[in-house]
């Protein structure tokens, strides 16, 4: 049986990821919704996707049950839709109904990662393509980091390498007309730069002891967007 070394050398205390994911998340949807123009939330929600995905790398190996991982992010996938749509197109319910929300882009890019793990290449495809041509927040840009943490996870330093590669084409291609661009000497630099962020939360192994309900983490997510409905 494979040790926890040997299985994974980056940090192992994924209820203090999630806690942080959820709160940037929070603060991303906060500044969304009521502050559009005030970048600072959203530049903090970029840490979000990128730890949600990190988690989902470690569930992955770990898990005793991926079918039951997937359902329940099935579920909550399809319970937060109608919040999510209520939350920032409500404007447009009939418009947005196929707009699916973050929850529908994890469980596609585990299920492309589970298909990959056990050679089931159909599921990897699949999961893949719909990711591409579905209208899904970061598309197939969750499968590419679960598999930059996949594959190298006995290999911090390589990971960081490939880390940051996939977060530098938003050195270029930020705009002056985007609020939420990071302007340095007359440059944008695209927001989602400060996705490179969640790098030291990923490679550094902390060891908080914090154990929070599972169901917690998935209850969350409709929940703060009903709220914010």
């Amino acid at each position: 049986m494979e040790t926890q070394e040997r299985k994974l050398r980056t940090n192992l205390d994924t209820d203090l990821l999630k806690l942080v994911a959820i709160a940037a998340m929070l603060l991303d949807h906060i500044g969304g919704a009521f502050f559009p123009e005030t970048p600072i939330f959203r530049w903090i929600g970029r840490l979000a996707f990128p730890l949600f995905c990190y988690c989902m790398t470690v569930g992955l190996l770990y898990t005793h049950n991926i079918r039951r991982y997937l359902g329940r992010l099935a579920i909550f996938a399809v319970v937060s839709q109608p919040f999510w749509i209520l939350a920032f197109n409500a404007d447009d319910i009939l418009g947005n109904l196929t707009n699916w929300n973050i929850f529908f882009t994890l469980f596609l890019s585990l299920l492309a990662m589970w298909g990959l793990t056990t050679r089931r290449w159909w599921l990897f495809v699949l999961g893949v393509l719909v990711l591409a041509f579905g209208s899904f927040d970061y598309n197939y840009n969750g499968v590419i980091l679960m598999l930059i943490f996949y594959f190298c996870r006995n290999k911090p330093a390589l990971l960081a390498g490939l880390y940051i590669l996939f977060w530098l084409p938003a050195l270029w291609c930020g705009s002056l007309e985007d609020p939420l661009a990071l302007v340095v000497g007359g440059h944008a630099v695209n927001w989602t730069i400060f996705g490179l962020l969640a790098l030291p939360l990923i490679l550094c192994r902390t060891h908080s002891g914090i154990r929070i309900p599972k169901w917690f983490f998935y209850a969350f997510y409709p929940a703060h967007l009903a709220i914010i409905a």
